[in-house]
C-alpha cells in the first residue's frame, strides 16, 4: 500500500519561502522513479489546481501562477519529492497535496496547509 505524507507547511510572511516534502512509503525507489509526480493545491472555495509536476525522465512543468517562484524536485533513493516555494504571496495560501501517478496507479497525500500572511 503506497502512502504519501506531506510536511513543511505553515505560516509565512509574504516574500518568504517554504519547502514542502512528500515522503512515499510502501514502494521501492525503482518503482517510485517510474511515477510522474505532482503538487496540487486547493484554496478555500476553489477547485484543486496543478502547481508543478515532474515526469519519470525529469521533465518539469510549473503553472503560470508559480513559474519562476516554485520548483519541484525529487530524491528517488529516499522516495521523496519536494516543492521549493520562494517569494510567497497571499494568493498562494492553500492546502498543498502531493500526487504520484503511473498508469492506473494514482496516490495522494493528505495535504499540508500553507498560509501566507503578514
Amino acid at each position: 500500500q503506497v502512502q504519501l505524507v506531506e510536511s513543511g507547511g505553515g505560516l509565512v510572511r509574504p516574500g518568504g519561502s517554504l519547502r514542502l516534502s512528500c515522503a512515499a512509503s510502501g514502494i521501492s525507489d525503482t518503482i517510485f522513479g517510474l511515477y510522474s509526480k505532482s503538487w496540487y493545491r486547493q484554496a478555500p472555495g476553489k477547485q484543486r489546481e496543478l502547481v508543478a509536476s515532474i515526469t519519470s525522465v525529469g521533465s518539469t512543468f510549473s503553472s503560470d501562477s508559480v513559474k519562476g517562484r516554485f520548483s519541484i524536485s525529487t530524491d528517488i533513493p529516499k522516495t521523496t519529492m519536494f516543492l521549493q516555494m520562494n517569494n510567497l504571496k497571499p494568493e498562494d495560501k492553500a492546502v498543498y497535496y502531493c500526487n504520484v501517478r503511473w498508469g492506473s496507479r494514482d496516490h495522494w497525500g493528505q495535504g499540508t496547509q500553507v498560509t501566507v500572511s503578514s
